[in-house]
């Protein structure tokens, strides 16, 4: 079956402005959850926009220039303290209400990626898969990742030794390994295995 490709379909739906929304970050054992919410204007849209996750990292920078110059764009981020306390869905919703509060303008809708609609002063609907079925989403995707793929980077000059840069936070071998070595660091988060496993 081919793959799915993101247009305008959802965003047809609605008369008034809309914005898609997306997270990057779910899964790490360190750093934020970072969202991103973007109002495409349909005649400046970049062509190629996908699923963050299908796009090599030149190219979601690429994008990401394209959608700053032709978009609405808000961000919204959850620290590890955050995720810590309302679980990661909690703080997935907080970090994804911040991004639609920091647009320029309060969309008519919000196009959610996922099955959960956090608490937003505007209509709503989720979308699954999303970032391959709505351009919008597509967008916020990209800017969701490449964001938080710099806090990370940012992340790596602030705790040598962890190589944040390389993996940004994912459990890979390397860093399950620092961990190890090094014991977490204040951007690790506590409620993750196998970070809990120090605390217990």
């Amino acid at each position: 079956m081919p793959k799915s490709t993101p247009d305008f379909f959802f965003e047809r739906q609605c008369c008034g402005p809309v914005c898609g929304v997306d997270e990057a970050g779910r899964g790490p054992l360190a750093g934020p959850v970072v969202a991103a919410a973007v109002i495409l204007a349909p005649e400046k849209t970049p062509e190629g926009l996908n699923d963050s996750k299908i796009l090599s990292k030149i190219r979601r920078e690429l994008l990401l220039n394209e959608i700053i110059k032709n978009a609405d764009i808000g961000i919204g981020i959850a620290e590890p303290e955050e995720i810590d306390r309302a679980n990661i869905l909690g703080a997935s919703l907080i970090a994804m209400r911040r991004a639609v509060l920091a647009l320029p303008c309060l969309p008519d809708k919000a196009l959610i990626d996922g099955n959960k609609l956090p608490d937003l002063p505007c209509e709503a609907e989720f979308i699954i898969k999303g970032d391959s079925r709505s351009l919008s989403i597509a967008a916020a995707s990209i800017v969701a990742k490449v964001t938080r793929d710099k806090l990370m980077e940012d992340a790596d000059i602030r705790y040598p030794g962890y190589y944040f840069a390389q993996h940004k936070g994912y459990a890979t071998e390397l860093h399950r390994n620092q961990i190890d070595k090094l014991g977490p660091c204040p951007i690790h988060r506590r409620s993750f295995a196998p970070i809990k496993l120090l605390y217990s």
